[in-house]
């Protein structure tokens, strides 16, 4: 993967919301969330080619995604400021993940930017430092750096660790773009779940989990329902974070092809991938 000045196809995976409660929202407007993350061996791959002289330059186009705006570029210039970093880096984002899916691709970028660049530049940051800093790029960024499975509270950042199943996932990209703001501005959304512990979550059988993005995301974009209603004939199919992507769990990865096999096609997509239990990159994160 490395020499010492470049770092090349780095994995930024994928995660699914196996359950999402909203539990109320705080006087700035941000919601309070109880959720369960679990990482998946499938995602983005990432480039990084050191510069000496301290300039971030995205080498590919992404679609509607502008550079400056660019959550790995982001990274990278807040890690660069915080330790005053005088090197740079050339990255190439390779996306495998939907943008508006839930799967927390743009965040996962992010993450594995910070992960890398600390020690392709050798910036010496902690963890838990590393941690902090994504928390300034969005809410599901520090899970990412946390390394492994877990129950999220607060809006995400309060993370205990959690054991989940072992087993595959069946994934659809129904073709739509799910924009978060509509989904938690809505008055239509329930913002009142009751909290649970991490012992509720281990006894709650798999058919109970939910997601209380899901009915507004459903009645704003019909096209989640209508796949929803076609995987819902294989398993407890529900969306991820706030939409577009559905899933459901399978037991073997035979069961998993079987169904994706059987996709309608176009404009859906879909694929499989196996739950992990930690972070492709954990153990630099020590």
């Amino acid at each position: 993967m490395t020499n010492t000045s470049k770092f090349l196809n780095c994995p930024a995976p994928a995660k699914l919301n196996l359950f999402l409660n909203i539990t109320g929202q705080r006087a700035d407007g941000y919601h309070l969330l109880e959720s369960a993350f679990q990482l998946l061996d499938y995602g983005d791959l990432l480039d990084f080619n050191l510069r000496k002289d301290g300039q971030i330059i995205r080498t590919n186009d992404l679609e509607g995604v502008a550079p400056e705006a660019d959550l790995t570029v982001r990274a990278a210039k807040l890690l660069q400021s915080a330790t005053r970093c005088s090197l740079g880096v050339d990255i190439t984002v390779n996306k495998h993940l939907p943008m508006g899916g839930g799967l927390g691709g743009g965040s996962s970028d992010a993450a594995t930017t910070l992960m890398v660049l600390n020690r392709l530049w050798n910036t010496g940051k902690s963890r838990q430092e590393l941690m902090e800093l994504g928390l300034q790029l969005g809410a599901d960024v520090p899970f990412f750096l946390f390394g492994q499975n877990a129950l999220a509270r607060g809006i995400g950042e309060q993370l205990t660790p959690l054991t989940t199943p072992d087993c595959w996932y069946v994934v659809i990209e129904p073709g739509v773009i799910c924009p978060t703001a509509a989904i938690f501005s809505s008055k239509a959304l329930t913002r009142n779940s009751p909290s649970i512990k991490v012992s509720d979550f281990q006894q709650y059988p798999e058919g109970s989990w939910k997601n209380d993005l899901q009915p507004v995301a459903v009645e704003l974009f019909p096209e989640i329902l209508t796949a929803l209603d076609w995987l819902n004939a294989y398993g407890n199919a529900r969306m991820t974070g706030s939409g577009s992507c559905v899933f459901c769990a399978c037991q073997s990865e035979h069961e998993a092809q079987e169904i994706v096999r059987q996709l309608p096609g176009k404009p859906w997509k879909g694929w499989i991938a196996k739950s992990l239990n930690a972070h492709p990159l954990a153990d630099w994160l020590q």
